[in-house]
Order: C-alpha cells, then sequence, then structure tokens
C-alpha cells in the first residue's frame, strides 16, 4: 500500500507524521543515554563500595585476611568490581551503538526528509501557478464573449435605426467583428492552457506527488527499521555481559562455599597463642610464723628473713605474665586500709605531721583476695591490640614484646623474608658474574672491571643479611629452647578436656594471661619451676629472678602532684615524700584514699591522697585503666 496513492491528499497529515517520528526517535535516543548514564552512575558506586571495603595497608583489616571468611569476603569484593565493570561495558556499549548511531541517523533523516518536503511543496506550487493561468484564461475569455455579444447587439441595433447613418452603421459592424476575433482568440488560448493544465495536474497526482510520498514512506520505514534494531541491540548490550556476570556470581558463590569455620577456629590459635604454660598452684603462705617467732624470744630467724621467704617463693610460679616486679608487687602488696588523715595544723610542716603507721600497715587482705581484684579489674583498652604488636608501636627488633609462640612465628618470617632476600641477592651475583665472564673472553662487549664494584657491594649486602639471619636464628634458638615440648602440651591439651566440665579455673586462667599493661614476659611458669626446684632455699635470691622484670615499660605518667605534707612511708607498698616535692602520678585515687606516684624509674610506691595536690594531663590515656 502506497502512500502516493492512497493519500494523495495528506500531504500536511504526512508532514506532521514524519516530524513526529523524528521526535520519538529523538526521544528514544534521549531514554537509551539516561540508561547509559544510570548505568555509570551505578558501575561508579559499585567500584567504590568495593574500594571502601578492601582493606587497608599497615592495619588490623590487613592480618585477618589470614581467616577464610575474610578471604571470601575479599574474593568477593574483586568479583563485585568485576562486575562493576561489566556495567561499564553496558554503558560504552550504549552509547556507541546506539546513542552515537542514532545521532548521525538523525541528522541524515532530517535533511531527507526536509528535501523530499521541498520538493513536494514545488509541485504543489507549480500545479497552483498553472491553475491561476487557466483561470485567468478562462475569466478573459468569457469576457470577451461577452464583449463581442454587447458589440453584436448594438450593431444590429444601429442597422435596424432608419435614423442612423450608413457610416455608422459600418462602424458598428466592424466592431462587432473585433470583438468576435477576440473571443475566437480567447477561446483558443483558454483551450492550450486547459489542456497544459489538465497534463500538469495528471503529473503532479500521479507521477510527481506519488514519488515524493514514495520517497518519504521508504524513509519512514528506514528510520522504524533503525529503531527495531536499537531496541534489539538495547537488549543484546545486556545479553553480552551475562556470561561474564555469571562468572562473577560464580566467583562469589565459589568464595562463599571457601569458608572453613574449622580452618579458621585454628587460625585464631595460631594466632593468640602465647606459648606459656596456665600458672602453677598458690601455694600456702603461713603468716602465723610470725607471730610465733615474735613470741619466742630464742628465735634465731629474723622476721624479714621469714617475710622473704613467703614472698618470695611463689614470686616466679605465680605470674609468668607480668614482667613489672614493682607493678606486682604493688598488687599483692598495695595498701587497703584508709590513708592517715593530714595533719591538723593549718600550714604543712615537717615535724607536725608524723606518720600513721597504721595507714599501709594495716591487716593486709588474703592474696587470694588480690588475685581476685586483679582477675576482676578492668583490663587496658588498648590490651587486645597488644597481644599482636605489643603496648608500644611494632616493639623491639627481637620481638621480645610478644609471647613466646607469637615470637617464635614472628622470628620465624623474619628469617624466611631475609633468605629469599639473600636469594635474590645471590642470584643477581651468578648473573653478573657470568656477564664478567662474557666480558672476559669478548672484551670488545665490556671491561670486567666495571662490575667489581657492583658485585662487591652484592657481597657486602649478603653479608650484612647473613648476619642478621644469624643474630634472628639466635633468638628462635632461644625461644625454642623456652618453650614447652609439643608433649607436654599435648598431656595439657588432655587433662584440660577431661577437667573441661569440672572446673571454671581455665577461665580465670585465660583471662589473666594479659599481663595490666597489655603485654607479655618470656619467662614460662616450666621455668620458674625448673629453678625453684634447682634453688630449694627461698631465701635465697638469683639474678635471674631479680631480672625476670625488668625488661617491662615502666607505667605511663597521668599527671604531676605537689606534696602537701610529708610522709614517711615506711610500710610496704608506700613511698616517703617531703613536703613541696614534685613527682609524678602513674594512678588515680580509686577510692581507697591512695593514690600511686613514681619519684624516678625505680622508685614508686603509694602515698595518701590528702598529703598531696594532684595535677592530672587531659589528653592522658588510659588513666584509669590500671590497677
Amino acid at each position: 500500500m502506497s502512500w502516493g496513492t492512497e493519500l494523495w491528499d495528506q500531504f500536511d497529515n504526512l508532514e506532521k507524521h514524519t516530524q513526529w517520528g523524528i521526535e520519538f526517535t529523538e526521544k528514544y535516543a534521549k531514554f537509551v543515554k539516561e540508561r547509559s548514564e544510570i548505568e555509570v552512575n551505578y558501575a561508579k558506586q559499585i567500584r567504590n563500595l568495593s574500594k571502601k571495603y578492601q582493606p587497608k595497608k599497615n592495619s588490623r583489616e590487613e592480618e585477618e585476611s589470614k581467616y577464610t571468611f575474610c578471604q571470601a569476603f575479599q574474593q568477593t569484593l574483586s568479583e563485585l568490581n568485576d562486575y562493576a565493570g561489566q556495567h561499564e561495558l553496558i554503558s560504552e556499549n550504549l552509547t556507541q551503538l546506539i546513542i552515537n548511531e542514532l545521532s548521525r541517523f538523525l541528522q541524515e533523516l532530517k535533511s531527507e526528509r526536509k528535501s523530499h518536503f521541498h520538493d513536494g511543496r514545488k509541485a504543489q506550487q507549480h500545479i497552483e501557478t498553472s491553475w491561476k493561468q487557466l483561470e485567468s484564461c478562462k475569466k478573459r475569455f468569457e469576457r470577451d464573449c461577452k464583449e463581442a455579444d454587447r458589440a453584436q447587439q448594438y450593431f444590429e441595433k444601429m442597422d435596424a435605426d432608419i435614423n442612423v447613418t450608413k457610416a455608422d452603421v459600418e462602424k458598428a459592424r466592424q466592431q462587432a467583428q473585433m470583438r468576435h476575433q477576440m473571443a475566437a482568440d480567447s477561446k483558443s488560448e483558454y483551450s492550450s492552457y486547459l489542456q497544459k493544465f489538465n497534463q500538469e495536474q495528471n503529473d503532479h497526482y500521479y507521477t510527481n506527488i506519488p514519488n515524493i510520498f514514495q520517497k518519504l514512506q521508504d524513509m519512514e520505514e528506514k528510520r522504524i527499521e533503525k529503531l527495531g534494531e536499537c531496541m534489539k541491540t538495547f537488549a543484546d548490550v545486556d545479553r553480552q555481559v551475562l556470561p561474564i556476570v555469571d562468572k562473577c556470581l560464580d566467583g562469589m558463590t565459589k568464595a562463599a562455599e571457601s569458608v572453613e569455620p574449622k580452618t579458621d577456629s585454628k587460625q585464631v590459635v595460631e594466632s593468640y597463642k602465647s606459648g606459656f604454660e596456665p600458672p602453677g598452684d598458690v601455694e600456702f603462705e603461713d603468716y602465723g610464723l610470725d607471730m610465733k617467732r615474735t613470741v619466742s624470744e630464742n628465735s634465731l630467724s629474723n622476721p624479714k628473713e621469714v617475710k622473704e621467704k613467703s614472698t618470695g617463693k611463689s614470686k616466679g610460679k605465680l605470674w609468668p605474665f607480668i614482667k613489672n616486679k614493682n607493678k606486682l608487687m604493688s598488687l599483692l602488696t598495695s595498701p587497703r586500709q584508709p590513708p592517715p588523715a593530714p595533719p591538723a595544723t593549718s600550714s604543712p610542716s615537717s615535724s607536725a605531721v608524723p606518720n600513721d603507721p597504721q595507714s599501709p600497715k594495716q591487716n593486709k587482705e588474703p592474696l587470694s583476695h588480690r588475685l581476685n581484684d586483679f582477675m576482676t579489674s578492668k583490663p587496658k583498652i588498648h590490651c587486645l591490640r597488644s597481644l599482636r604488636r605489643g603496648v608500644s608501636g611494632s616493639g623491639p627488633e627481637d620481638f621480645s614484646h610478644l609471647p613466646p609462640e607469637q615470637r617464635r612465628k614472628k622470628l620465624q618470617g623474619k628469617i624466611d623474608d631475609l633468605n629469599k632476600d639473600i636469594q635474590k641477592e645471590m642470584d643477581k651475583r651468578d648473573a653478573l658474574t657470568k656477564m664478567k665472564d662474557v666480558y672476559v673472553k669478548n672484551p670488545q662487549m665490556g671491561d670486567p672491571a666495571s662490575v667489581d664494584p657492583r658485585l662487591a657491594e652484592i657481597a657486602e649486602s649478603i653479608e650484612k643479611m647473613q648476619f642478621e639471619v644469624q643474630k634472628f636464628e639466635g633468638w628462635l634458638a632461644e625461644v625454642e629452647e623456652r618453650m614447652p615440648s609439643k608433649s607436654d602440651t599435648q598431656r595439657r591439651s588432655v587433662i584440660f578436656e577431661t577437667q573441661n566440665n569440672a572446673t571454671t579455673v581455665s577461665n580465670n586462667c585465660a583471662q589473666d594471661r594479659e599481663s595490666p599493661d597489655g603485654s607479655y614476659t618470656e619467662e614460662q611458669n616450666s621455668e620458674t619451676q625448673v629453678k625453684a626446684s634447682i634453688n630449694p632455699n627461698p631465701t635465697s635470691s638469683t639474678p635471674d629472678d631479680d631480672d625476670e622484670f625488668d625488661d617491662e615499660e615502666t607505667l605511663p605518667t597521668i599527671g604531676t602532684c605537689k606534696a602537701l605534707y610529708p610522709f614517711e612511708g615506711k610500710n610496704e607498698g608506700t613511698i616517703a615524700i617531703a613536703e613541696g616535692e614534685l613527682l609524678y602520678v602513674i594512678e588515680q585515687d580509686k577510692g581507697d584514699g591512695w593514690t600511686r606516684i613514681r619519684r624516678n624509674e625505680e622508685e614508686e610506691g603509694y602515698v595518701p591522697t590528702t598529703y598531696i595536690e594532684v595535677f592530672l594531663e587531659t589528653n592522658a590515656k588510659g588513666a584509669m585503666t590500671y590497677i
């Protein structure tokens, strides 16, 4: 069905319809463009989301990546990033295959439509001009006929009148003949224009206009076909990325299936196992011996020696996790009774403030109460973090701030890294040696002496790294010697499993693995027991026992204080101060009336809070977290 035949008189409607078709195509192109922008924004948001949850460098998240569920999550993020890439590909294909193509096609379509309607309007103007000429000829012919008819009537009237001269009659006859001739000429012209117009009209409605309308029809069908192709491409663009999207989703599923709870549980053991043995039994301390020796004047023993026996006997066996001897002693002997009241005088005076002998030397609570206070006390906020990295930064080079098991792993990893570096340097040395041999055999290729400085540099580097390896191997051997054997560990695990439902002591032991400052000591319970068996005399003290806690960092300073009154501090756990003396505060008053202070790195203890004026630092961290 042709537009030229069926719609020969619908020129204006076809013009409106084709304009609407072009506008619809532009509307579809705008739709695809907005879809492309959505895909780009969606891909960008997906990439940002994946980047946001990627583990950061030098952070705890990077260390946690060893767990299977963390690895699965990282794999999911990687697949999600690829998934975002497919949406970017969708946007790119939509832009290239549809938006750009439709833009070019619409320009051609508008130009073609303009040309066709220009030809149509030109044909219409031509036929309208021919029609006007025909009408003009027709009117002229009609006018001439009327003029000839009137001239004929006038002649006949003159000819019938007897009063008119013959000359007037002749003149009227000639006028009538001239009018008849003009009418005949107009008739002939009108007839020829009529034939010409009919031919032009026939060509216009049966040839010219149908051809123009056929071109418009072809143009419109081409536009519709192009639009259909774009709609198909719109779907194919999505369909093309579906296999890769399926692979991304399959990768996410595979990552989820790779999660192994048992493996992660084992990894927790590997990450946090300290290598310490649980604390041994607390020995009975008979404080009645002091009373017996006081009553008995014949006793040759010194009460102070008896006291040293009772306190020194369980020193290494109870708390292998606490390195700071002063901290442990202050834990066990810190004053629990109310401190002495400040002097009654208005002004501080050294002579007017005697030390109250009853203040810190009151009857102490049982040791079990002190241990329970330590177990239930609030730990430092960063203690969990110190399990892996220690309290201060990365710690010493030998990783002595870590528990034995973690220290062994760190040292072994350091040794492995050094060995890899050594192997790389050796490979470089071998390559340079071969190059030097080639230069020696073929001097024209290079100077052999030019390789010597680099070889010397590599040899020096290898020597340094080998020295580092030996140093770390020595520390590793020291740690492995101190660690309990595997058979002992297995035996303890069997005992723990059999007694798991019958005792709750293991929970307390697990809590006590962390010292008050969040760090560990290398000394083992087994090692202290061996020392105890070797040196059964409780009154003797070896340098190892004295230095057992010396490598622990001192408590941080949380403020300063000024002594308002003198305090002698003769009793255990206290420290003497002089009036007006400036000291450091390392632990606040917890409601018992005593404040812990430090004079220097080795001298610290408790003083009555009312005897000093405290100035705390506003930015002090962990001020209330120490025992």
